[in-house]
C-alpha cells in the first residue's frame, strides 16, 4: 500500500497567486478534519484553504472541498491527483493567496493539481507491505552462501547475531515465504535452522527497513 511516511510542503506561483500545498499522513476522517482545521487556523488570512483526503486500503473514503473556489476547480482536482498516484491515508490542504489576477476554471484546476503534486514531491512516500519475520540459523561455513542468496532475492536483513553459530533475522514478503524457505534449504543443503516469526507491515525508506504494527 502506497502511503505517506512523513508529510511535506510545496509551493507554486501562478499569475501572482501563491499556492501552498501541505501534505500529512492520516488514518481516519477525524484526523483529516483536524488537520484541515489546523491549516485553516495557520493560514487564517488566505482567501482559500482547499482540501482533499483519501483513506483506506482500497481508498474507500475520499472527501474534498473547494473552500469558496468555483465548483470542481480545486478540491476535486486535488483528490484526482491522490487517486491517480494511488496514495492511501493522506490529506492535503492547498492554501491560496490571491494575487489579483483571475486564472479561469482551467487555470485553477491546473494550479491546484500542480501544487498538490509539489506537496507530494516534498513528502516521503513509501510502499507499505505485509511481511513475516524469519530467523535462519547456520554455521560460519554457510554464512557466505546465505548472504549471497539474501542479496540475490533482495530480502531485508533485520539483524545478524554472531555466537558459536550465526543467526540471521530477515523480513520476507508474505507472498514469498515458500520460495524463500525452499531456496534457503537448497543453498545450505538442508542444514539451516528456520523459524518463522510474527507477521508485520514494513517498508524500505531509502536503505533503511521500517517495521510497523500490523494493520496500522
Amino acid at each position: 500500500m502506497k502511503t505517506v511516511y512523513s508529510g511535506g510542503e510545496g509551493e507554486i506561483i501562478e499569475k501572482k497567486s501563491r499556492f501552498i500545498a501541505t501534505v500529512r499522513p492520516v488514518d481516519s476522517e477525524e484526523e483529516a478534519m483536524a488537520f484541515i482545521a489546523e491549516m485553516k487556523k495557520k493560514y487564517w488570512d488566505a482567501r482559500h484553504n482547499c482540501s482533499a483526503f483519501v483513506i483506506g486500503e482500497r481508498q474507500e473514503l475520499g472527501r474534498c472541498s473547494d473552500d469558496g473556489e468555483p465548483a470542481q476547480t480545486a478540491g476535486r482536482p486535488m483528490l484526482d491527483v491522490l487517486l491517480r498516484e494511488d496514495i492511501h491515508n493522506v490529506a492535503v490542504v492547498v492554501t491560496r493567496y490571491f494575487g489579483g489576477v483571475l486564472l479561469g476554471t482551467g487555470g485553477l484546476v491546473r494550479a491546484y493539481q500542480k501544487a498538490t503534486q509539489e506537496g507530494l514531491a516534498a513528502s516521503v512516500i513509501i510502499d507499505k507491505k505485509e511481511g513475516r519475520k524469519l530467523s535462519v540459523g547456520t554455521d560460519y561455513n554457510g554464512l557466505g552462501k546465505l548472504q549471497y542468496l539474501i542479496a540475490q532475492m533482495e530480502l531485508a536483513l533485520i539483524d545478524t547475531v554472531y555466537t558459536d553459530t550465526v543467526e540471521l533475522l530477515l523480513m520476507v514478503p508474505v507472498n514469498g515465504q515458500e520460495s524463500v524457505e525452499r531456496e534457503i534449504m537448497e543453498t545450505t543443503g538442508g542444514t539451516a535452522r528456520i523459524s518463522w516469526g510474527e507477521t508485520v507491515q514494513y517498508a524500505m525508506i531509502g536503505k533503511k527497513l521500517e517495521i510497523f504494527e500490523k494493520n496500522t
